[in-house]
């Protein structure tokens, strides 16, 4: 601030003779600047728009009235009060200010350029004629100005108060622009930036779920730094903009048909209306003549509590309209103040009579002399005339949002600096001069007469966090289509559960189709961008919209498969046992000792552990079972087969042993059959520790052969192991088959060969056969497979080599005696 600190006498000189200078260059004749002073020890200044405009054609002959004063604005002259009432209420109070008087000068701006500077320049020289770089009131400080309403004129009003450091504090202006430091370094406002609001309004659109919105906003400034905010805001949580489309000033009935038509055309139910009240009129009206309605409107503040737009003509149209409103609160006293103003007792507001004038519909009596006659058509203002706000047409005083933006304005006026007002809520500004962001969230309702009624149906606070930023009862809202339902905008329907979202091409990503999810995924949630895959013990379900336990597959003892498998098993151990009993009971005949009693009884042993010992491979795999099964199955197995295999080689030597000169007597023996027996059985045990030495069969769960289901097998650890073990048992019955078949030409009453062929012909055939059963099935069926494979090749060798001799026994006894069978050295 440049201030001349100078004795009264000095300074007055020197403004004299600045201003007679001034009057003697050659310049326009200016006009004298009046406003509504208070003194005071600290003066503050207030710009207002309490006239409004009205033009008149401009010759350029003569000098261009410019001064609006037809139209008298009651809002703005009760913005006007509201400064006054925190003047008072600020010298009143022991704590503010104490020991100082705050004084005030206002001017009334007429909502135009030159006298919202002419009033500045008045209120920063005091001079009646305004005096650039000079004040010329002694002692009495200018603490800051309170204006203006529109954002070009604050910024214009900014650029000469930045000069000075003077702090500039608006209630009305939200130009983003205002908020740099550099260009308006002391500039404030009590109402949020053009920035914060459109971002807010993004963020109620997203809040809501609608994702298809259309945009229209005014050709200017504020229209298009809206968009530009919003169109950000909502990208960035995933909307998409169905149209954006600008209201112009020229011809606007022809610009209201192509708006409406924008409208018509879109699919998006939800349309914000970024602009001012005034430009909206001519598109209601077309949107009234083509009954648009069922449509959801979102205001900005610039015409979320319009009176223009609240009559009952647009009430089917803008019925359920949503949107932000500058923020109101409480004034404690203003009413009361407000209905005590009068013209008698505030004589220096010399805005008062024409107020009383506007809001009683009269006329002042002016001083006349008595020989002039009353006019009788007049309606003259009486002076015991008293306020009812219930009879005044503006509402604003009940619910004050600019009037307390005004209010709110004069308790600060130092950056950073936090106070609380009289209301009990706090204000502060930021690094920008901004105030926290916070507007009310305004719903409109249809009333009883048919027009129109915002109720605040909740707040939105911008600095809060995410979570906490809209506080809403959604009970209140009354939407357009009379119901309580927020009512959707959305270009594509939302994908239900176990589904996903499909691109549409050259479509906005709010535009899309909804597919299944492939075999094995899942989406738990609506509007899923992908499908998810079950965890490895889980599987979707049928309709793919959870994960289930997948089931678990083995082979069991309760499933009928399991069981008709046990009890085969059980059965055919039976056999074995049954046949040894048929052999010792019946060990002196001569069948039983042809057979070679000692090799059958142990044969018959393992025959029946080869039926017992398919049971381990039947119930759920654990370690041990994993341990045992394949390698009792295989030794148990090469005894069987070994012993086979010494029959075989006993029947050749025995009679070829028969020959004179014959080699063959010392083989004939039984120790060359337990040397036949305990090293095939040997090899196979080697084989079998070297597999449980370096790679042993392990429980295992296989979730990739069938989708759903988690199979429980066992893992054999080394395959090569396997099929040698196997292999080696083929090798085994192999030689036993040659040899079986080649002394199947031996005498019939005492040849056993060809009942071995038989058997080793059966038991390769389950065998071989079970190899590509093997390597074609998967899960449980595997382990049933070599199940039925031991079971049957068991089968084969139990009834090929010992139903015929039982046969003999228990019911051809005849054929059972020394006569049939004479052989020396058997027995």
């Amino acid at each position: 601030m440049l201030c001349v600190r100078l004795s009264s006498l000095v300074l007055v000189s020197v403004c004299s003779r600045v201003e007679a200078r001034v009057e003697a260059t050659c310049r326009l004749s200016s006009e004298e600047v009046r406003g509504y002073a208070k003194e005071g020890d600290i003066l503050i200044g207030g710009i207002f728009a309490v006239h409004l405009p009205d033009f008149t054609p401009i010759s350029f002959v003569t000098k261009p009235s410019w001064v609006g004063r037809k139209t008298f604005s009651l809002q703005s002259y009760q913005w006007l009060q509201a400064m006054v009432f925190a003047v008072e209420e600020i010298n009143r109070s022991p704590t503010l200010l104490p020991n100082v008087t705050l004084g005030f000068r206002i001017h009334d701006s007429c909502m135009m350029m030159k006298p919202v500077l002419e009033g500045t320049f008045w209120m920063l020289s005091e001079r009646k004629l305004p005096i650039p770089n000079y004040r010329c009131l002694d002692k009495k400080p200018l603490a800051g100005i309170v204006g203006d309403t529109i954002s070009l004129h604050s910024v214009q009003m900014a650029r000469v108060l930045g000069l000075y450091r003077y702090p500039q504090i608006s209630y009305f202006s939200t130009s983003p622009l205002l908020s740099d430091r550099q260009h308006f370094p002391s500039f404030f406002r009590t109402i949020p930036s053009d920035d914060f609001q459109a971002q807010g309004l993004g963020q109620l659109v997203i809040h809501f779920g609608w994702t298809w919105v259309g945009i229209l906003a005014t050709d200017n400034d504020y229209g298009q730094h809206g968009v530009q905010i919003l169109q950000q805001e909502l990208v960035k949580a995933g909307a998409c903009i169905a149209f954006t489309e600008y209201i112009r000033n020229i011809y606007a009935e022809k610009n209201a048909q192509l708006l409406a038509k924008a409208i018509r055309g879109s699919s998006a139910n939800a349309i914000i209306f970024f602009s001012s009240d005034i430009l909206l009129i001519p598109l209601m009206d077309e949107l009234v003549g083509e009954n648009m309605t069922r449509r959801i409107w979102i205001a900005s503040e610039a015409w979320s509590t319009s009176p223009l737009l609240s009559v009952e003509k647009y009430s089917s149209i803008l019925s359920g309209s949503i949107g932000f409103a500058i923020h109101s609160g409480d004034i404690p006293g203003f009413k009361e103040h407000f209905t005590s103003i009068h013209p008698s007792v505030s004589p220096e507001d010399i805005f008062m009579k024409e107020f009383w004038e506007n809001n009683f519909n009269c006329k002042w009596q002016e001083e006349t002399p008595p020989q002039i006659s009353w006019n009788y058509s007049t309606k003259y203002c009486l002076e015991n005339d008293q306020l009812d706000i219930s009879k005044t047409f503006y509402s604003d005083l009940v619910v004050p949002r600019v009037t307390y933006n005004v209010y709110s304005a004069l308790l600060h006026y130092v950056r950073n600096v936090r106070s609380r007002k009289e209301a009990g809520s706090e204000l502060t500004f930021d690094a920008g001069g901004n105030p926290q962001t916070q507007y009310d969230i305004v719903n409109w309702q249809p009333g009883i007469d048919g027009t129109l009624k915002q109720v605040i149906v909740g707040r939105y606070k911008g600095n809060a966090p995410a979570r906490n930023r809209f506080i809403l009862n959604i009970s209140t809202i009354l939407w357009n289509t009379q119901e309580r339902q927020v009512p959707p905008s959305v270009c594509s329907r939302a994908c239900q559960l176990g589904y996903r979202k499909a691109a549409i091409k050259r479509k906005p990503i709010c535009c899309f189709l909804c597919v299944p999810c492939p075999a094995g995924e899942i989406s738990n949630a609506t509007n899923s961008a992908e499908c998810s895959k079950c965890p490895w013990n889980e599987r979707p379900n049928t309709k793919q919209d959870r994960c289930i336990p997948k089931t678990v597959e083995f082979l069991s003892y309760v499933e009928p498969l399991g069981t008709t498998l046990t009890a085969v098993s059980n059965l055919g151990s039976l056999m074995p046992v049954a046949v040894l009993g048929i052999y010792i009971h019946y060990r002196k005949t001569p069948v039983v000792k042809a057979s070679n009693r000692n090799l059958s009884y142990l044969l018959l042993l393992s025959l029946t552990l080869c039926f017992l010992c398919s049971l381990i491979f039947i119930g759920y795999p654990t370690p041990e079972k994993c341990l045992i099964r394949q390698m009792a199955f295989g030794i148990i197995f090469a005894v069987c087969v070994s012993c086979i295999l010494a029959k075989t080689i006993m029947v050749v030597i025995a009679f070829n042993a028969t020959k004179p000169n014959s080699n063959l007597r010392r083989w004939a023996g039984p120790k060359l059959s337990y040397v036949v027996i305990s090293v095939g059985t040997l090899l196979q045990v080697l084989l079998c520790g070297v597999w449980l030495l370096f790679s042993p069969p392990f429980p295992d769960q296989d979730i990739h052969t069938q989708i759903g289901k988690i199979i429980v097998q066992c893992n054999e650890g080394s395959s090569v192991a396997f099929w040698c073990m196997l292999a080696y048992l083929g090798l085994l019955a192999t030689i036993s088959f040659i040899l079986a078949f080649l002394a199947r030409t031996l005498p019939d009453c005492f040849n056993e060969a060809k009942f071995i062929t038989f058997s080793m012909l059966a038991f390769l055939s389950v065998w071989t056969s079970f190899i590509p059963a093997y390597l074609s099935t998967r899960g449980k069926y595997i382990v049933a497979m070599e199940v039925f494979a031991i079971i049957s090749s068991s089968s084969a060798l139990i009834t090929c080599i010992f139903f015929p001799k039982c046969y003999i026994i228990l019911l051809r006894p005849e054929m059972n005696s020394k006569k049939k069978y004479i052989v020396k050295g058997i027995g």
